[in-house]
Formats: C-alpha cells, structure tokens, sequence
C-alpha cells in the first residue's frame, strides 16, 4: 500500500450540525477560468422571479474532474439500484453545446 492510500483511509471529516442539515438547490450554473471551475448552487421557486444561490463551491480543475467522475459512478450505482434517471424534455446528450452539421460561423 502506498502512501496516498493510507493517507485517503486516515481522512476524517467533521459534518457541522448546520451544514449537516444541507441546502435544497434545484438549479446549477458552472463556470470556470485557467486555473479554477466554480459552481453555483441555487434555488429556483416557481413565481420568484430572482434566483438565490445558496452555496458556492470552487474548485481546483483536477478536483472538478475527481467530481465528475465520482457523479458518473454514484449515478451509475444508483441506477442499477433504481432504475433509470429520468429527465422530462431531455434532448439527446451532445458533446458540443452548438450543431456541428448546421455548417454555421
């Protein structure tokens, strides 16, 4: 075993009783520049016209790939426990956020 692994296992976490409660958010915005991604964590109500981020959270973009990974295999798990997460409206995933075949500048 080497020594990142022992220091992963030794790694103990203190959950505040006020951060233990969590923060609802059903909404999302991520950005990023050379060296950080920061995501934005907000709550969106129906006639409010004002979103109101509850947390933010920056990361170092090596964390932002540990994230994403760890999203992919929780989801993964969950969905073979539950079943299918499914997205009303959802269009097929792309890979660009634009259409690539629409031969537009």
């Amino acid at each position: 075993m080497n020594d990142n692994n022992k220091e992963q296992q030794s790694l103990q976490l203190e959950l505040p009783q006020n951060v233990a409660q969590g923060e609802y958010a059903n909404f999302a915005i991520i950005t990023h520049s050379s060296s950080d991604f920061i995501i934005d964590f907000a709550r969106v109500l129906p006639g409010v016209p004002k979103a109101q981020v509850k947390s933010r959270v920056i990361l170092a973009p090596e964390h932002a790939k540990r994230l994403l990974a760890a999203l992919q295999e929780n989801i993964m798990r969950y969905e073979k426990e539950f079943g299918p997460i499914r997205i009303p409206n959802q269009q097929p995933a792309t890979i660009a956020p634009f259409d690539l075949n629409k031969g537009e500048a």
